[in-house]
């Protein structure tokens, strides 16, 4: 997906979180975020896309020494909605400035400003599904964002140790784990080497018909939910196989 896509993508998906819960019971516990309501949700995603669009407002160079940023948060819960509506415009504003190409800090892989933009989306979207599953929806992804979420994951994912401190658990012995989508064609090998983990795209477990120490599939919407955490790899929506302890390592220590 290009990033006006991306961009597309998040206005979007933040419209659907706003119509979700401008009517709803704000103060409904979220299953996919123990602890939180559907207020802390919608006061994390606000903030969330205030503090991406300041960064590429200032086209950042440098990790920021702080992520304090400007809320304007409503006095009053009714008022969340209204907040994030003018959130996701901040963040929209934002994107229209900025040359996605442009080089710029950013904690994961890509160092240049689309790679905020991309993240914004599939943290929105993420929990867009949050609030669904709270309301007692069933949440519907695109397969092709889908799939493009999860590459996302998996390739920042090695660069996340300073805010997800499990993922230095994630070593191995040259171990492969093979994530497949049954409705893109898409795999994904991860290899887990004693110094650390990453994508292996020239490991023979991702050409066709290869195979990896341990493999799960499922549709890429759900496994977009499982490398979020928001679905079990042991459960009926997915075919795992191989090496179950390299399994359980994984999901223990991939928290994002």
């Amino acid at each position: 997906m290009t990033p006006t896509e991306h961009r597309k993508a998040v206005a979007a998906e933040s419209a659907a979180l706003v119509a979700l819960t401008r009517h709803a019971d704000l103060a409904a516990p979220v299953p996919g975020c123990p602890g939180w309501t559907l207020l802390d949700l919608v006061r994390h995603t606000g903030s969330v896309q205030r503090w991406f669009a300041a960064l590429l407002r200032r086209g950042a160079q440098t990790p920021p020494a702080s992520r304090e940023v400007e809320l304007r948060l409503p006095e009053h819960a009714d008022g969340y909605p209204d907040w994030l509506a003018r959130s996701a415009e901040e963040a929209a504003a934002a994107f229209a400035t900025v040359d996605p190409d442009a080089p710029m800090w950013a904690w994961g892989a890509d160092g240049h400003a689309r790679f905020w933009i991309r993240r914004m989306l599939f943290e929105t979207l993420v929990h867009r599904t949050d609030a669904e599953l709270a309301l007692g929806k069933r949440p519907v992804i695109d397969p092709a964002l889908a799939t493009d979420g999860v590459d996302e994951f998996l390739v920042n994912l090695p660069f996340a140790a300073s805010f997800a401190p499990g993922t230095t658990q994630l070593r191995g012995a040259d171990e492969t784990l093979l994530f497949r989508t049954t409705d893109t064609g898409t795999d994904w090998v991860v290899r887990l080497r004693p110094e650390g983990f990453g994508l292996d795209p020239q490991s023979p477990a991702a050409a066709p018909g290869g195979s990896a120490d341990a493999t799960v599939a499922g549709t890429a919407a759900d496994l977009l939910l499982l490398v979020y955490g928001r679905l079990r790899y042991d459960t009926d929506a997915f075919t795992a196989s191989g090496n179950e302890e390299l399994l359980k390592r994984w999901f223990a220590h991939s928290a994002f």
